[in-house]
């Protein structure tokens, strides 16, 4: 993690992202910030996440549309919902053994992985129970 100091705007958009669970967009972030009363453009949303990924203060979740951003740092996995979109941190436990499988069987040096998995949330699977049962 890079020891340079935090910029007002690294501050806000870093303060915006805390407590957050729906792993937001830099437009998400931009958009919470703009109904604060910040006047700060979508460009400097965009390079504070990214400046703040490179530090390691958040995690960026790629390969989901436009990337996403995540305050939680210890590696773990998440969920895609193919309905609403929404993405949720799979409750499950870290495969560290994992990396060293690979490294073994690779001969490569491992640092972590991602693990991304593709399904119907259950909310959206409860709203397709409820809508089922109203339409008996």
């Amino acid at each position: 993690m890079s020891k340079r100091e935090l910029t007002p705007k690294h501050r806000q958009v870093l303060d915006a992202m805390q407590g957050r669970t729906d792993h937001p967009t830099a437009e998400d972030l931009y958009n919470t910030l703009r109904s604060r009363g910040d006047r700060t453009s979508l460009a400097t949303v965009y390079r504070a996440l990214r400046s703040l990924a490179e530090d390691g203060l958040v995690r960026e979740v790629r390969g989901l549309g436009a990337d996403r951003f995540d305050p939680v740092r210890k590696p773990h996995y998440h969920l895609v919902c193919a309905r609403c979109g929404r993405v949720y941190d799979a409750d499950l436990p870290y495969q560290e053994s994992l990396d060293a499988l690979l490294q073994h069987r690779t001969g490569s040096t491992v640092s972590g992985h991602e693990i991304t998995f593709f399904g119907v949330c259950a909310s959206c699977l409860n709203a397709k129970e409820e809508g089922d049962g109203k339409s008996s």
